[in-house]
């Protein structure tokens, strides 16, 4: 029986309702249950028992180096109107050598809540980034 190694990180695909889908960084597939503390009064103990409450996501960050014309970045993030922006459904693979995902991340109802250009310096010697930041409600996780 051959031996079985962990995944790369560096072979992904995002589709994420964009013209251009590629990315050199995607950060922030986080969730977590967030604990209640609880005491009755009358209790023996003098600590409180926890349990499971609300679950959190955290924002997660998408990074692509800067290409001449394209501006989706800032022009999703300026569908902004009173209380209301496009939202998206957005998924992130993680593939094999065969180019077959091997982990699917479903991100639900994901908008941008921040967008960041490129640090700029005169000695630097690397790929212009651009990043975009989204808040969403769900992220769902598959291992193919």
């Amino acid at each position: 029986m051959p031996e079985a190694y962990p995944m790369p990180v560096f072979h992904f695909v995002c589709d994420w309702g964009g013209e251009r889908v590629g990315f050199s960084e995607i950060s922030g597939l986080t969730q977590e249950v967030q604990a209640i503390e609880y005491r009755e009064g009358a209790s023996p103990e003098y600590s409180p028992i926890k349990m499971p409450g609300l679950r959190k996501y955290s924002n997660i960050t998408l990074k692509r180096g800067v290409v001449k014309k394209d501006n989706e970045f800032f022009s999703w993030l300026s569908t902004v109107k009173l209380n209301q922006i496009e939202r998206r459904d957005i998924v992130i693979k993680l593939l094999d050598e065969e180019h077959a995902p091997v982990m699917v991340w479903k991100v639900v109802n994901a908008f941008p809540v921040k967008v960041e250009g490129p640090q700029l310096k005169a000695t630097g010697n690397e790929v212009a980034i651009e990043a975009i930041e989204l808040a969403h409600e769900g992220l769902q996780v598959q291992n193919e």
